[in-house]
């Protein structure tokens, strides 16, 4: 039931999915007291708390395009997007060492890996979701052309590690939270997450260099625009200064377009089996 609706979506125009999302996005905000004072309390500890009216019409606009990104054919779906500083990336291809991606919940992310893997193959780390009646849809819908889901356990990473050492590319959300013994708490926006480590440890293992890159959501359903930025963060600290670094490149990025953010998104939960912070950490 679910496909076909996603799949009898995917037939109107952006901007109408945009501004029916953006609708969706006020019913949401206004119906869920959770939800309501999540959104509002991760944006005030950023700082963008004048941003709050345009988060969560973005906020709705990030699910009603998912018909469209996921479902849509694709020809349809990359006329949306431009994309900015190729030569960044073009050259790090060149140099045949790899890429590690890290993409945060900033923007349109599902439409950069399709619009990457159209140029290269591209292998990105995939948790399954939790309720398994979405697992077909995700994952036809993300296992598009030259793009490659490697699932997050270490198998996956095993998959990733060989994409990069074969001079690939590879793509990770580093603001998603890990599971039990992949990370370590560091600050993010001014409090304890779990953070994943396995980027740096990417980046150690195989040379690759690291890569920023968001997708900007355009007014009035225009489309995106596909940037990528360097890291110019040091990695050779110990695991929980290597996650600092990782967090301070995202909070900068997500201040490119903070209302673009996922700011409804559970980051400082505790995951199973994980110790909670017992003190502020830097």
């Amino acid at each position: 039931m679910l496909v076909i609706l996603f799949r009898l979506l995917a037939t109107l125009p952006l901007p109408v999915l945009h501004a029916m999302g953006a609708a969706l996005g006020w019913l949401v905000y206004l119906l869920s007291p959770s939800y309501r004072r999540r959104l509002k309390d991760n944006l005030e500890r950023a700082g963008f708390r004048a941003h709050l009216s345009a988060a969560i019409t973005e906020s709705g606009k990030s699910i009603l395009e998912l018909p469209f990104i996921w479902c849509a054919p694709q020809e349809r779906v990359l006329k949306k997007s431009s994309i900015e500083n190729w030569p960044l990336v073009q050259s790090a291809l060149d140099a045949k060492r790899g890429i590690v991606f890290l993409t945060p919940h900033l923007g349109c992310f599902e439409i950069l890996a399709q619009a990457v893997a159209q140029i290269v193959p591209l292998s990105v780390l995939y948790r399954p979701p939790r309720k398994a009646f979405l697992k077909p849809l995700i994952e036809d819908a993300r296992a598009r052309h030259n793009l490659a889901l490697a699932p997050a356990n270490l198998t996956g990473v095993r998959m990733l590690l060989k994409a990069l050492k074969q001079g690939g590319p590879i793509g990770l959300l580093p603001d998603q939270v890990p599971q039990q013994g992949e990370g370590v708490w560091v600050d993010f926006f001014g409090k304890p997450a779990y953070t994943m480590t396995l980027s740096a440890k990417l980046h150690q293992m195989s040379g690759a260099p690291i890569l920023l890159a968001y997708a900007e959501r355009l007014p009035f359903g225009r489309g995106y625009v596909l940037n990528f930025v360097p890291f110019d963060g040091d990695l050779t600290g110990t695991p929980e200064q290597q996650a600092r670094e990782v967090n301070a490149a995202m909070e900068r990025l997500i201040a490119r377009c903070p209302a673009q953010y996922i700011w409804s998104y559970n980051r400082y939960k505790v995951p199973p089996g994980v110790t909670p912070p017992t003190k502020e950490v830097a």
